[in-house]
């Protein structure tokens, strides 16, 4: 008896004191406000276009030069970007004195903008409809004596316009998927 009373009384002090402690008082966590992500436009008229010297030579961040002269069947001798616009737009030339392509992608505050931009680009009285990739929508028309192929599409507030000088507008629309997809649009 004499060991097991003293281990009798140690343990009997040790859960006396485990269970009379006082449970610990909740202390508050603030949660900050959300706060709706900051929408980037370039500010830039509806109907603005890329001012982009031949001789530049930039490289487009999101199109490969070789890509583009395959795809739009063009040597390209130039090329450059026009860093007003949010995301940069791109032109690209060959051999004429016009560009060849040139890649316009908006980011406007409303997806009304990016209607807008679109109509502008592709007005819907002397245009087809465009609906690809899925979700996307505006339209697209071959080339003329006047001007060459575009296709213009937009999704929620972002519009992607292409113009090319070739008559295909099957072009401008590859271009205009390639442009989405590298951009994660």
């Amino acid at each position: 008896m004499r060991r097991t009373l003293p281990i009798f009384l140690a343990a009997s002090i040790m859960l006396t004191a485990c269970a009379a402690e006082k449970p610990a008082e909740e202390v508050p966590v603030e949660v900050a406000p959300s706060v709706a992500p900051e929408v980037i436009t370039d500010g830039l008229p509806i109907d603005a276009m890329p001012a982009v010297a031949r001789t530049e030579q930039t490289a487009c961040p999101y199109l490969d030069t070789d890509w583009v002269a395959d795809t739009n069947g063009q040597r390209v001798t130039g090329y450059g970007i026009d860093e007003r616009f949010s995301t940069p737009s791109c032109v690209y030339y060959s051999f004429p004195e016009e560009p060849q392509l040139t890649v316009i992608v908006r980011d406007m505050a409303t997806t009304d903008e990016a209607i807008a931009v679109v109509d502008w680009a592709a007005p819907i009285d002397s245009t087809e409809p465009a609906e690809e990739p899925t979700g996307w929508s505006g339209g697209r028309r071959g080339g003329n004596n006047n001007s060459g192929a575009l296709y213009a599409v937009q999704k929620g507030p972002t519009a992607v316009i292409v113009f090319t000088n070739q008559d295909q507008s099957l072009k401008a629309q590859l271009i205009a998927e390639e442009v989405i997809q590298n951009l994660n649009l």
